[in-house]
C-alpha cells in the first residue's frame, strides 16, 4: 500500500497543479475580455489611448493594448502574459463615435 501511494502521489499532485493553473488562466482570460470590452467602449467615446491602456494594465497586470478600426467599429485587442510563458489575448469592438 505504501509503494502504491508513493507512486500515485506525484501524479495526483501534478494533475491538481494542472487544474489550478488552468483555472487561473481561465480567470485571467475572463478579466482580459472584460477589460478589452471596457477599453473599446472608452476609446469609442473619445478617451485617450494612454488612459485606456493604464486602466487595462490595472485590471490585468502586464496587458498591452492595440486599437484599430474595422469599418464603423473601433476594435481593441489586449494581450497579457500568463503562466508558463503563455500569452493570452482578447478582443472587443464598439461603434466608433460612441453611438
Amino acid at each position: 500500500m505504501t509503494a502504491e501511494f508513493a507512486v500515485a502521489l506525484p501524479a495526483v499532485v501534478l494533475v491538481f497543479a494542472a487544474c489550478l493553473s488552468g483555472m487561473q488562466v481561465a480567470g485571467q482570460q475572463l478579466r482580459l475580455q472584460d477589460a478589452a470590452a471596457h477599453a473599446a467602449r472608452s476609446l469609442a467615446r473619445g478617451e485617450l489611448a494612454s488612459a485606456a491602456a493604464a486602466r487595462a494594465s490595472r485590471e490585468v497586470p502586464g496587458a498591452s493594448i492595440a486599437p484599430h478600426l474595422e469599418g464603423d467599429l473601433l476594435c481593441v485587442r489586449l494581450s497579457a502574459p500568463a503562466i508558463f510563458g503563455l500569452t493570452i489575448s482578447a478582443s472587443s469592438c464598439a461603434l466608433a463615435g460612441g453611438q
